[in-house]
């Protein structure tokens, strides 16, 4: 088994560069979605060398994934990426656990912001988090805003019905501040009106959604957003989501035939 493992190893970055070789970057995704799924799991399969089986163990090690991604999606010509770390259902968890995991989430999203290389979007009923975990997003948002290159948002408190009862109803007061009666309201409500008041508002929808862990399904992940998204679902827990399945999403990606609905 050792063997294999160590066989395994040393192939796996020369299939990297031949996936990379024959990846068509003029046919990547211009914007990205990754469902950041199987922490827990992941942690018990893999105790720490203490023995450490808990779920700040798994987030922990999902944490530390995050910025290999981005280098990853910097490296084939990816705009937008949104990952999703905390569910607006997530918040029914244990309060030991949502403390543990809050802390993580703001140690995550203040390393990324460190880096001075992407500007951070926080997407997410915000006022559903702690007042503490609040400000320090509001304030890595505000000093990463006008830096070039990847836009990155962290999904935090996020659940898509939520974004678009959100969107709703600052549709209705902008349109309540207008003057507007309830006739011309319902009359000039579409798509693309209500678009902008998305989350992502100004934003092109992810072409391409994956989700870790071997689960199918999304959860409820950028509903209105994602319904012309092309999914792919990757068997590895996210701690052990390596540039190779990257690529492989990429690749499934660049072969299937887009035909949005024509």
């Amino acid at each position: 088994m050792r063997a294999k493992t160590l066989i395994k190893s040393a192939l796996y970055p020369l299939y990297e560069k031949r996936l990379l070789a024959k990846l068509d970057l003029g046919r990547t995704p211009r914007h990205i979605a990754v469902i950041l799924d199987g922490n827990r799991r992941w942690a018990k399969e893999n105790p720490s060398l203490n023995g450490d089986t808990s779920s700040a163990h798994g987030h922990r090690a999902g944490a530390s994934k995050i910025i290999e991604l981005l280098t990853w999606c910097e490296q084939t010509d990816i705009n937008v990426v949104t990952l999703w770390l905390l569910s607006s259902d997530n918040l029914k968890r244990s309060p030991q656990e949502l403390d543990s995991l809050m802390q993580i989430i703001g140690s995550s999203v203040e390393s990324l912001g460190d880096t001075g290389r992407w500007s951070i979007k926080v997407l997410g009923s915000l006022e559903l988090l702690p007042e503490k975990l609040q400000e320090q997003l509001k304030r890595i948002e505000q000093e990463s805003a006008g830096i070039a290159g990847l836009k990155v948002n962290v999904a935090i408190g996020y659940g898509g019905r939520l974004e678009i009862v959100d969107a709703v109803k600052s549709y209705l007061d902008s349109a309540k501040s207008s003057g507007k009666d309830i006739t011309q309201i319902r009359d000039e409500l579409t798509v693309n009106s209500l678009d902008q008041y998305l989350y992502t508002a100004g934003q092109p929808d992810p072409e391409l959604v994956i989700r870790t862990s071997g689960e199918q399904r999304l959860g409820g992940f950028l509903l209105w957003q994602s319904h012309q998204s092309e999914f792919y679902f990757c068997e590895a827990y996210w701690p052990d989501f390596r540039r190779v399945d990257f690529l492989r999403a990429l690749r499934s990606y660049s072969l299937r035939q887009r035909r949005l609905g024509k």
